[in-house]
């Protein structure tokens, strides 16, 4: 065996050129598919990780999935109703503190009450529409992590002042409001509260930040005009991937509707799907053309050296001995590459990691890049698999052609 190795070695390094482009080849491709794949996968993990933060893991809402039977379809082959109109106002949630004990008793996780509401902002001749959320501060802090997107003020501070109201800080800037300026929170049955703001909310996510506020629920009941109602409840799970049984289980409960965050962006989920099969499919085409340029280097290194596989067959050196020979030199090329490759890799992450941008949709200025050693391995194994490949079949075809053939040809 040592003498196989000692062989390959000496076709590796008579030969050191080509061996560079392949090892170079082989390398890009390890390097390009660890940075794509970090860079993919760092940027679902973040996205996924601020969603998840800035709202609650399950929310239950006085909504039914299905509608109620009505009594006249026990009693009559009802084929269709008519004449039947929306409720003006929300049912809101039956017994709701009733549905938190029972939850309580089971849930792995933290249950919040809280009020939904739609109002129209307004402050210094300028408004904006948003959505008001009427919760429960000692709860709260269990379900969401409103707490630490807080700025210049806290949760307490709704205790603190009469109507008192946190914005969202592009909601505010919207609108020119600071902390400590009173605006006017109007409601659609057209109830005006006058509103101190306490604290201006940051969550990272654009869409949360322009267009969500937050009040005590006693004030968001009397901006909705229906004291005593609540008509959501905000719920947070110890494992984040179980949010969808956990919310089966609620609504199969309650016969309330609940809500995951898987399901509720199940579009945006899938859209990660597709794009992670098109990066997996780029990742492969990429260690593809490097595993045919290993397959080139080692063909005209074959090529090269017939003669010599002549005269180590009528040595008696056996087709499997000249197989593992060339085997050997392309390991060599694909192993030597993946090093490479994965010192290129990480530097190339390393680099993305300094480039700043701005986007609209989220808070962030830096790439985010997820570092595992699944990246490196998967793509070295799939180099080595391919360097592999690359070396056994022209030295299967090299190795069963007659010694006296190559010699003549070669004469």
């Amino acid at each position: 065996m040592k003498l196989v190795l000692d062989i390959a070695l000496t076709h590796v390094r008579s030969r050191l050129r080509q061996t560079l482009v392949g090892l170079m080849g082989v390398a890009m491709g390890v390097g390009f598919s660890v940075m794509m794949a970090a860079l993919m996968e760092g940027s679902q993990r973040d996205f996924v990780s601020q969603l998840v933060d800035a709202l609650p893991h399950i929310t239950m809402s006085d909504e039914r999935r299905e509608p109620p039977r009505q009594p006249a379809e026990d009693q009559y082959q009802v084929v269709a109703f008519s004449g039947l109109s929306t409720m003006a106002t929300r049912p809101g949630i039956k017994n709701p503190y009733a549905i938190i004990a029972s939850l309580d008793s089971w849930l792995d996780g933290a249950v919040a009450p809280s009020v939904q509401a739609r109002a129209v902002i307004r402050y210094a001749s300028r408004d904006t529409a948003a959505n008001v959320t009427g919760i429960d501060p000692k709860r709260e802090v269990a379900v969401s992590k409103l707490p630490e997107q807080l700025r210049g003020g806290s949760l307490d501070d709704l205790y603190r002042s009469s109507n008192a109201i946190i914005l969202g800080d592009r909601l505010a800037q919207k609108i020119g409001a600071r902390v400590g300026n009173t605006i006017a929170v109007v409601s659609g049955t057209g109830r005006v509260l006058s509103c101190t703001v306490v604290a201006l909310l940051h969550s990272g996510i654009s869409q949360t930040d322009e267009t969500q506020a937050y009040t005590l629920i006693k004030t968001a009941q009397i901006l909705a005009g229906q004291t005593g109602i609540v008509n959501a409840m905000r719920i947070r799970v110890s494992n984040i991937m179980q949010a969808m049984d956990v919310a089966k289980r609620i609504e199969a409960q309650t016969g309330y509707k609940s809500v995951s965050w898987q399901e509720a962006n199940e579009d945006l989920l899938s859209a990660f799907e597709v794009r992670n099969f098109i990066m997996y499919t780029v990742v492969g085409a990429i260690l593809l053309v490097a595993s045919f340029g290993t397959y080139n280097i080692i063909s005209t290194i074959t090529h090269e050296k017939t003669r010599d596989i002549a005269i180590l067959k009528s040595l008696g050196f056996t087709e499997s001995t000249v197989r593992s020979i060339f085997l050997i030199e392309a390991l060599i090329i694909g192993l030597a590459g993946t090093l490479a490759g994965w010192a290129l890799g990480y530097g190339l992450c390393r680099a993305l990691e300094t480039i700043e941008f701005k986007s609209p949709f989220m808070d962030a200025t830096h790439l985010p890049l997820y570092y595992t050693p699944t990246h490196y391995l998967l793509a070295g194994l799939v180099a080595l698999a391919a360097s592999g490949i690359a070396g056994y079949l022209p030295a299967r075809k090299a190795a069963h052609v007659h010694p006296v053939e190559i010699i003549r040809g070669a004469s």
